[in-house]
């Protein structure tokens, strides 16, 4: 592995931009033989030697049976404006975040659970212990969240208040590393942003409730910039009438969420006690929570080669206001997403949703056990009424909405 922030020097290697020459080189520096059938280069960093990707073409072109990673947490700022030749068609690109639940509870030695999760059907009867054992490992999640360095913690210590210490410190490193793509007039913006998001997760965002003093223009530059560093990621309204959801999307409404829900607990200040020892649900920032958790596994459905995009639909009709949580593109078909923190809860603006667009299916997140329910609503000024199937999933199933929506589906 080369890191380009640790070692810049490592650069060097690539300046004759010759495959075998750099292998060659890089051998004599490793003392180690790099063969291409046993060997991986891993490219760490590569946002501290952008260069360096234009090298990547003449490995597709003369050497492709040598394995190239390149891995930059800050690669999207240094792709805005490169100022050297892409390699077009010559890179793939994939997407990564946080572990998701089921990568937590893998860590945990949950394997047996894990595989549970991916066989279940909704037409199974859950035992109450099971189901109540995966909600309480939800919960567990959202206080700790996806952040390898914390599940790795935490997986061999179960120790909250060191995990605590841990999320505070990469809190402060993302606002420490603003320098890296913000103008130094930005960097208070950029802070207030990034404080702001945890606890705006679930609201339309107005720039005023940000930053009251800022330019709303400077806010939505930094907004624009946390997003394409994947720091926070904007859910944009749109109209869903139709596929592909990005042809509708209005870029002047939109949510947003926050990289991890374990760090927007600990933005948060929320503890243990709140979260894991408390009463069910009782604490006022579960809904936000429950919006974030959804949110994070939906950008898991996508390919990981698909940048990822989510979206919501709202009408601010002051006389028939309503808004669903998230829409999303599932093969050629639009799927509503509802997100109830607890048990309980109202579907006034889903029902709304189904009558204006007619479509007849529709999902809900909660904290019961699954079922698939028949609902009927009336469609406006007509003599007539729409039937849809609303499938209802615990948070645990998250990672299945693909399986078991399909299921419903056919």
């Amino acid at each position: 592995m080369l890191n380009f922030e640790r070692n810049p020097e490592l650069q060097d290697f690539f300046i004759n931009k010759t495959p075998k020459k750099i292998i060659e080189d890089l051998s004599i520096y490793s003392k180690k033989k790099l063969d291409p059938h046993a060997t991986i280069l891993f490219l760490d960093e590569i946002q501290a030697a952008p260069q360096v990707l234009e090298v990547l073409r003449y490995f597709y072109e003369e050497y492709p049976e040598f394995p190239v990673i390149a891995a930059g947490s800050l690669l999207d700022f240094v792709l805005e404006e490169p100022e050297f030749s892409m390699p077009v068609g010559r890179i793939e690109y994939f997407y990564m975040g946080p572990l998701s639940f089921e990568d937590f509870l893998i860590a945990l030695g949950e394997n047996n659970l894990v595989q549970w999760i991916k066989t279940v059907s909704v037409k199974d009867t859950i035992p109450l212990p099971i189901h109540q054992q995966c909600i309480d490992l939800v919960k567990q999640f959202w206080l700790i969240g996806g952040m390898p360095a914390v599940v790795a913690h935490f997986a061999q210590y179960r120790d909250f208040q060191e995990i605590d210490n841990i999320k505070q410190n990469i809190l402060q490193t993302y606002q420490d590393d603003f320098h890296k793509y913000g103008r130094i007039k930005q960097f208070p913006l950029l802070r207030q942003v990034f404080n702001s998001i945890p606890r705006l997760v679930g609201q339309k965002i107005k720039y005023s409730n940000i930053d009251p003093h800022s330019k709303s223009l400077q806010v939505r530059e930094s907004l624009d910039a946390l997003n394409l560093a994947r720091v926070i990621h904007l859910v944009h309204h749109t109209q869903a009438n139709g596929i592909p959801l990005g042809a509708q999307a209005d870029a002047r409404i939109f949510k947003a969420i926050f990289l991890d829900i374990g760090l927007q607990c600990a933005s948060l200040g929320l503890n243990q006690l709140e979260i894991i020892k408390g009463p069910d649900w009782a604490w006022i920032n579960r809904g936000s929570l429950a919006e974030q958790f959804v949110g994070q596994a939906l950008l898991k459905l996508s390919p990981s080669y698909h940048p990822p995009q989510l979206f919501y639909w709202v009408r601010e009709n002051a006389y028939a206001k309503a808004e669903v949580d998230y829409v999303i593109q599932m093969q050629n078909h639009l799927i509503p997403i509802e997100v109830k923190p607890g048990k309980t809860g109202t579907l006034k603006s889903l029902h709304y949703f189904m009558r204006e667009k007619e479509r007849h299916f529709a999902v809900r997140f909660n904290a019961d056990v699954p079922s698939s329910l028949q609902d009927t609503v009336e469609l406006t000024n007509k003599q007539s009424s729409i039937s849809y199937k609303l499938l209802s999933l615990p948070f645990y199933l998250a990672e299945q909405l693909g399986r078991l929506s399909k299921a419903e589906e056919e």
